[in-house]
């Protein structure tokens, strides 16, 4: 099979999030083909696309508004996740500054019905408070009114269909959420979720104003579709999904169309239909090949919707269904990929498909995970790369990664693991790995060795610890709880030492990050799992990567865990890049980052 150097696989374009114009005609979506995700708009699926932005940072969200001709979009500086917020008029292609507070972060609160005024959240006030703002559509950087001063990290999900309140949700824990409702008249917020933990996500206001309709897990392992009265603080149940979590729900109020998903084992089904009653969905669902879809939006009547979708095979790109006017409301036809699917002269044919298997660990617990191999892998002679997910509470899902392709293309076997700890498989599945239980999921890394020691086709003596952000803990903790498996190592972005990382995160996320990990209250318990301490187990090269400007993980964890291995005499290479954060998102860097990666391990492997 032909190789193809690592600046081709990452020269294909992702497009992703797409957003609806107030008049229905014209899709935005953002879109990396300059090397920075930036702006695009097309009007008709495969019309050539039109760049709307043009700046040298990356954009991170567009929201149309639902009555002018005109949108806001997020972008931070040097990927340091303090977004501020810009309107972009798109009568004359100017764009205006809204906030210009370079060192708070701006949470976009949503578009107000009227189209007059938007909501955001923001820690202007307190580093580790995020309070809630509203300012109107023309309003300046100073002109935003503070109408709720906050304690933790707030969000606000949404406004009323009167415009008179905001939905907002409080995450202690990412599966320990509670949602209020603030009366913008009084500034009061009231808590309307019942007791218990539970997350809560999709949340939308009913038609009526008396409800919130929302994805959560209250009373139950896997997410559901749910009815939240106000009044009563009761959920009713409107739509499940069985022993696999529902998602990516989106409703509009007028029409009452809705659009959900339901994530099986890693797999997307897309569900269309209506709300026939309070607690009643009449819904079909939408042809879709095998793969994973997001970011799923309606358009402003109702008629049609789009989402980011995604397979092994197939970028990022965003489709567009349309749904049926008679009455059962059911999707109508296969969606069409709207935006260009480029590969940029790499055959589709090469990129390789995952199976997905499961492998026994410590406990008998059955573990899911990705596998692939590379095309005439032969016996007894394939290198494998283990690539952890981070989060942890993320999941690995079946879609395209360019990196991944390459090392498949480079004669790699990926197997892409779904530890204990991962969301999509129940709540319980995810308390696995909390606090004193952190080490079982590494467990669960070293079953996966076992696992490939077992693949007639993988070469045990060259095996590639690999991962991202907690990923990249979970790397420095399998190479030194188990550092006789390895052959090399890869870690972008991982935490050290717990203890530092927890000192010297974003203060809005110590506490949130406490809940998972421990706090510094309980010092012995960080760190037990803190690789930092057992750095002289550690044998095999190492490659570590991080971003200067990183807000989540400090790129002082990177400093430290290169120091000591050079201490030891053990290959080590760091690459820092002084203008990236938590995400290298310049495909320049992106280059270099995995240029480098592949010296590395053509040397090591």
């Amino acid at each position: 099979m032909p190789q193809y150097d690592v600046a081709r696989y990452l020269g294909i374009d992702a497009a992703q999030q797409p957003a609806f114009s107030p008049d229905g005609e014209r899709l935005t979506f953002v879109r990396d083909t300059t090397g920075t995700p930036q702006i695009w708009t097309l009007d008709e699926a495969g019309a050539p696309p039109t760049r709307l932005t043009a700046f040298e940072e990356r954009i991170s969200f567009v929201d149309w508004s639902p009555t002018r001709d005109e949108f806001v979009f997020g972008m931070d500086r040097g990927s340091d996740e303090r977004d501020q917020l810009f309107r972009y008029d798109a009568a004359d292609g100017t764009t205006h500054g809204l906030t210009e507070r370079p060192e708070a972060i701006h949470g976009w609160g949503g578009w107000s019905p009227d189209g007059d005024q938007f909501a955001f959240t923001s820690n202007r006030r307190d580093a580790q408070a995020f309070d809630v703002y509203v300012q109107a559509r023309d309003g300046g950087p100073d002109d935003a009114e503070r109408v709720f001063e906050s304690d933790g990290w707030l969000e606000v999900l949404g406004w009323s269909p009167d415009g008179e309140r905001l939905a907002l949700r409080e995450a202690h824990a990412s599966f320990d959420q509670e949602l209020s409702v603030l009366d913008l008249e009084t500034g009061e917020a009231r808590v309307v979720t019942p007791e218990g933990e539970a997350s809560y996500d999709c949340v939308a206001f009913g038609p009526d104003g008396d409800a919130l309709y929302l994805v959560t897990n209250h009373d139950a392992d896997t997410s559901y579709l749910g009815r939240l009265d106000l009044e009563s603080g009761t959920i009713a149940g409107v739509a499940d999904g069985g022993e696999w979590n529902l998602e990516e729900f989106v409703f509009d109020r007028d029409s009452r169309t809705v659009v959900y998903g339901r994530n099986v084992d890693g797999y997307s089904e897309l569900y269309a239909g209506e709300l026939t009653d309070e607690t009643a969905v009449d819904a079909t669902e939408v042809d879709l090949r095998e793969g994973v879809a997001t970011d799923v939006t309606l358009g402003p009547d109702g008629e049609r919707f789009a989402f980011t979708f995604s397979a092994n095979d197939e970028p990022f790109g965003v489709y567009v269904g349309e749904l049926a006017s008679d009455d059962d409301c059911a999707a109508t036809a296969e969606p069409t990929r709207w935006t260009p699917l480029d590969t940029v002269g790499i055959p589709r044919s090469t990129f390789r498909d995952a199976e997905t298997v499961r492998y026994e660990s410590f406990d008998g617990r059955e573990i899911p995970a990705y596998w692939t191999l590379p095309e005439d892998a032969e016996p007894g002679a394939t290198p494998a790369i283990v690539d952890i997910h981070g989060g942890p509470e993320h999941q690995r899902r079946p879609w395209f990664y360019p990196t991944k392709q390459f090392f498949l293309n480079e004669g790699y076997a990926v197997l892409e693991p779904n530890v204990r700890g991962s969301s999509g498989y129940g709540k319980a599945y995810t308390h696995l790995d909390d606090r004193e239980k952190r080490m079982d999921s590494v467990k669960d890394i070293r079953a996966a060795v076992d696992w490939l020691y077992e693949q007639e086709e993988v070469d045990p003596d060259r095996i590639v610890a690999y991962g991202r952000s907690y990923g990249g803990f979970m790397v420095l903790a399998a190479i030194t709880e188990y550092p006789d498996v390895w052959a090399a190592a890869v870690e972008f972005v991982g935490i050290a030492d717990f203890e530092t990382f927890l000192e010297n995160t974003g203060e809005w996320r110590r506490d949130h990050r406490s809940a998972e990990y421990g706090s510094l209250e309980n010092r012995e318990l960080l760190r037990a799992i803190s690789p930092i301490h057992d750095v002289d187990r550690i044998q095999c090269p190492l490659f570590v990567q991080h971003g200067a400007n990183d807000p989540r993980v400090p790129v002082g964890e990177t400093e430290q865990i290169v120091e000591r291995v050079r201490e030891r005499g053990v290959p080590v290479e760091k690459l820092v890049f002084e203008d990236e954060g938590h995400h290298t998102t310049t495909r320049s860097n992106l280059v270099e980052e995995f240029e480098r990666i592949r010296a590395f391990l053509d040397e090591h492997v």
